[in-house]
């Protein structure tokens, strides 16, 4: 690992810890050169193997920023921490590679994605879903919040609040 400031590879690891929920290693290192401190991630390459075919057919590698990015969008301005948000895209990939082995669709991202999302904050979800189902009229959208106050009253009365006037 070359260190970020002098691009010397001679350093060492002053500490490991698992992050992401165990799928990622996060070690701090000291350069033996100039004695910076950096961080660096280790994370399994699984990722690389699933291809994402998107709506119109295209296929790219799968990408986690896209989804942190996508999550972060929807729940701007909605007091939800950044280690929240890091979980739920943990989840999500549990979900994408324990249920996908070569290829996913982004409909398929986005049910799980919108899965987590409206456990973790219904109105984060309701924002993302109008993204993801793109919504022609508003007759859509007041159909995807009526669904969810049905759904969140289900899931837990004590949010019911959200949603009433």
């Amino acid at each position: 690992m070359l260190c970020p400031s002098c691009q010397e590879g001679e350093n060492k690891v002053i500490d490991s810890r698992l992050t992401e929920g165990g799928t990622a290693i996060r070690r701090r290192r000291v350069c033996l050169v100039c004695h910076r401190r950096f961080t660096t991630k280790e994370r399994v390459e699984r990722e690389l193997r699933l291809i994402v075919i998107k709506s119109n057919g295209a296929r790219t590698p799968y990408d986690r920023e896209r989804i942190l990015t996508g999550v972060e969008r929807a729940c701007n301005k909605l007091e939800i921490g950044s280690e929240r948000l890091e979980s739920l895209v943990d989840r999500v990939e549990v979900d994408l590679f324990s249920n996908h082995d070569r290829e996913v669709t982004t409909e398929q991202i986005g049910s799980y994605v919108g899965e987590h999302l409206r456990r973790l904050n219904p109105v984060a979800y309701v924002r993302f879903m109008s993204v993801y189902r793109k919504y022609r009229t508003i007759d859509e959208f007041i159909d995807e919040i009526s669904d969810v106050r049905v759904r969140v009253a289900q899931d837990s009365p004590d949010q019911r609040s959200l949603f009433e006037e």
